[in-house]
């Protein structure tokens, strides 16, 4: 698949080494986990990691590509996820899902992704970035703008950080961290 990658994504790496970040005793769930990647650097950083996709071949494939992993794969819809999960999670990992989803779609699941937050939680979203003002490309992804990306500012969450990357191919990626106060 075109969005798999052989490691964890180099943004998600880089935030958890900026912060020394440790999750033991804590809970953490990766959204739209495809092969586990993200997922597997999550819980070899200690936290109880759930990770979901809807696609059940991405799911089969991550649990063969990682057996024995401690990581809690599991087959789950964005859009109805399960009840226990509201407002559960000390670390939520949103990396490159929302902007594979059509615009009508993304308030929804920005809603979605936001509700998994516990409070004092945190939120990591990493996606492909374009400018307010910059027309969509034609089909998926379709990049976030900086509105989007502080759309996830909701339920209750605050911005922490955001930050626009642009790599030296002049690509924009989006790093930005949420929080739910306690």
């Amino acid at each position: 698949m075109p969005w798999d990658r052989d490691a964890p994504h180099g943004m998600l790496v880089g935030w958890t080494a900026e912060r020394g970040l440790t999750g033991a005793g804590r809970r953490a769930v990766v959204v739209g986990c495809g092969y586990g990647r993200d997922a597997e650097h999550v819980a070899g950083l200690g936290f109880a990691t759930v990770a979901f996709d809807i696609s059940p071949t991405a799911v089969g494939a991550a649990r063969e590509r990682h057996p024995g992993s401690p990581v809690d794969y599991r087959v789950a819809d964005l859009f109805d996820p399960p009840s226990g999960w509201r407002h559960r999670f000390d670390l939520v990992v949103e990396s490159m899902t929302v902007q594979a989803l059509p615009t009508r779609l993304r308030a929804a699941a920005t809603a979605g992704v936001a509700a998994l937050v516990a409070p004092g939680g945190t939120l990591l979203v990493i996606a492909a970035g374009r400018d307010d003002d910059e027309a969509p490309p034609a089909g998926p992804p379709w990049p976030l703008t900086r509105a989007e990306v502080d759309g996830f500012a909701v339920g209750g969450l605050t911005p922490v950080r955001v930050e626009a990357h642009d790599d030296a191919a002049g690509v924009r990626r989006w790093r930005a961290e949420f929080h739910r106060p306690a």
